[in-house]
């Protein structure tokens, strides 16, 4: 409930306030009549409309807050919002590709989560469970345009192609193998060869 009483040196009454859809919207509901203050059944039925008018507001509020959520988001890159693709390293070191949903429900009001094995499942059969569920916790008909705009949106399987491996950088005065090369940037005497005696003076 978002009615609060405000005792100010202008207004004291109820005002009644909620964010819809990013803008606030506030009514006040005042509790003098005739500059004197109200009191019994005429205060009580002032603060009865305040709180019905806080209801509908709240009806409206909830309305608009599931619309928003049955909304796709998608980035940059064409990634559903709430749905990751990544691989997933089992106890064997095997890497496994996935998709893993992690969402806010409308049905529970919590966030909710779920993994679809792709290996297991195969790409094309794999998104549609992700999006079946996905579709379920933001209550997305089916056979709606949006459902089938979260299909069309499935990853192109490039995606399950392995990143090249990144090369490691060589250090000086490493060889290939991991082998010191044995030069460490001040030249030493040639192998068989006596060192030069330093002149006398």
């Amino acid at each position: 409930m978002s009615v609060e009483l405000l005792n100010l040196r202008r207004f004291h009454g109820y005002r009644v306030r909620r964010q819809i859809d990013n803008e606030t919207y506030q009514e006040y509901f005042s509790l003098k009549r005739g500059g004197r203050l109200m009191h019994g059944a005429a205060r009580a039925e002032v603060r009865r409309q305040a709180e019905d008018r806080d209801a509908e507001l709240a009806m409206t509020q909830r309305a608009a807050r599931e619309r928003a959520m049955r909304e796709v988001h998608v980035d940059a890159d064409g990634h559903v919002r709430g749905i990751l693709f990544r691989w997933k390293k089992g106890r064997n070191g095997r890497k496994t590709p996935l998709f893993q949903v992690g969402i806010t429900s409308l049905l529970s009001g919590n966030v909710v989560n779920t993994t679809v094995s792709i290996r297991l499942h195969g790409l094309d059969e794999a998104w549609r469970r992700a999006v079946d569920f996905y579709a379920r916790h933001r209550r997305i008909p089916r056979g709606s345009d949006t459902y089938r705009e979260l299909l069309r949106l499935k990853p192109p399987p490039t995606v399950l192609e392995p990143a090249p491996p990144v090369a490691a950088a060589r250090q000086p005065g490493v060889g290939r193998g991991g082998r010191s090369s044995g030069f460490s940037g001040t030249r030493s005497p040639g192998r068989g060869k006596a060192p030069v005696p330093a002149p006398r003076h």
